[in-house]
């Protein structure tokens, strides 16, 4: 398969697959405010769908939408000295008259509406003469804080459309794979950055999207550590929660080999490695391997994103403790080079900021000839009993995988994973 053919294929998995029902919720809340606030039912009228959705660039899988409800300026003087609790609290009460049995809550800034696979975060706003809004905080007594998120849809046309909005979810697939904690914003405003200062890809078709793929993760890879980005169009804050750069380097190496390669089925591997369960898998010709190979297995591996929508937004510490008898015990992360048969292995996760409560799961992959002779791929994930740790042992050769996952109200919102290198002599 060309270049451009496994881009596009791995472009069109990556398309939002219940839009409908996106859809049909905000004009829901819509017609409920309206009802509440303006005494009518438009469906469609004083919203605006903003984040990532808004901006065209989530993802298959999105579980966090953003919407704002811009209220009558009529009713500005309601709320406007310490009313900003009363404003979302009044949003909530008529959301809930349409949805008596969904969770809805207060937040500092939102009024947050859970489905079952994602939620909608309200945020009720007062439109000022230059197109900007401002939103409540009831942080602090309370106040009002000002968003422009009209420049920021509008800073995304300045570039090709489709190569803009490719990369963002390209990026988007890439950290929900590395258990990257990125924002949607934080994601726009890099691509933006970087096509910014390289227009040399307007225009481009699928088939550079291997070079984009690298030089994009080149110029994210060399950033200097910093707390914030100015967003795009709009100059905003956009805070950076964890750092990036390391696994930015990794996915450019990762390029470079599948670039590099000559071989197909080790380039679908590596842009695998980097992009995830989205991008298409090599063809498989059962016949030639089954002549090729003087064993049969079967492969078991199961694959969280067939059961779950996966969109990281928290952070999780993933390390494993490496003893045997007669040895001081030491962590795998610190190790370099293989490791030798008869090992214990402890694998923790740890940090989880996650807030309460959530579900853990794990997945002990067994990777190479061996296993498959053996057939042992293994790969089935499954619940983790409480302690938030696994045991395993090293027996036989390969880089195995052990990867951990966060589940929160049906989304995987956080992810790590540990390759083990055991080698037999």
């Amino acid at each position: 398969m060309s270049i451009a053919s496994m881009f596009e294929d791995f472009l069109t998995n990556l398309r939002v697959d219940n839009a409908d029902e996106i859809s049909r919720r905000y004009e829901t809340i819509t017609c409920s405010l309206n009802k509440r606030f303006r005494n009518n039912d438009e469906k469609f009228r004083n919203r605006l769908q903003v984040g990532s959705y808004g901006r065209f660039t989530a993802i298959k899988g999105i579980s966090d939408l953003d919407m704002l409800y811009i209220m009558p300026d009529s009713t500005r003087g309601n709320y406007w000295l310490h009313g900003q609790y009363k404003l979302l609290s009044e949003v909530k009460e008529a959301i809930q008259k349409r949805y008596s049995s969904t969770n809805i809550k207060v937040d500092r800034l939102v009024v947050c509406v859970t489905f079952t696979n994602f939620y909608i975060e309200v945020q009720p706003v007062f439109e000022q003469e230059d197109g900007s809004f401002l939103y409540p905080d009831t942080y602090c007594g309370g106040s009002w804080k000002k968003t422009d998120p009209r420049k920021e849809i509008q800073a995304t046309k300045e570039f090709d459309n489709q190569i803009f909005r490719h990369l963002c979810k390209m990026v988007r697939a890439w950290k929900n794979k590395c258990g990257v904690v990125m924002g949607g914003l934080l994601i726009d405003t890099l691509v933006y950055n970087f096509l910014r200062d390289n227009r040399n890809y307007d225009g481009k078709s699928y088939s550079v999207y291997h070079l984009l793929s690298l030089k994009f993760f080149e110029f994210i890879a060399g950033l200097a550590d910093q707390e914030y980005f100015l967003a795009l169009g709009s100059n905003q804050r956009v805070k950076v929660t964890s750092k990036f750069q390391r696994e930015a380097k990794k996915a450019y190496d990762l390029c470079l080999d599948a670039i590099e390669s000559d071989e197909d089925h080790i380039a679908y591997k590596k842009w695998r490695k980097i992009y995830g369960y989205y991008f298409p898998a090599p063809a498989r010709n059962i016949a030639n391997e089954s002549l090729s190979l003087p064993y049969s297995f079967e492969n078991t591996e199961e694959f969280i994103e067939r059961d779950f929508s996966v969109d990281i937004r928290y952070s999780l510490e993933l390390d494993c403790i490496v003893t045997q008898n007669g040895y001081r015990p030491f962590f795998l992360r610190l190790f370099k080079g293989f490791l030798a048969a008869n090992k214990d292995l402890e694998f923790n996760a740890s940090n989880i900021d996650v807030p309460c409560p959530y579900i853990l799961k794990w997945k002990v992959l067994n990777i190479g000839r061996e296993a498959e002779r053996k057939n042992c791929i293994r790969g089935q994930i499954f619940d983790d009993k409480g302690y938030k740790q696994i045991k395993e042992k090293t027996s036989f050769s390969g880089n195995h995988l052990v990867e951990c996952y966060v589940i929160k109200d049906n989304v995987v919102v956080a992810r790590q994973s540990i390759i083990v290198p055991i080698e037999i002599k």
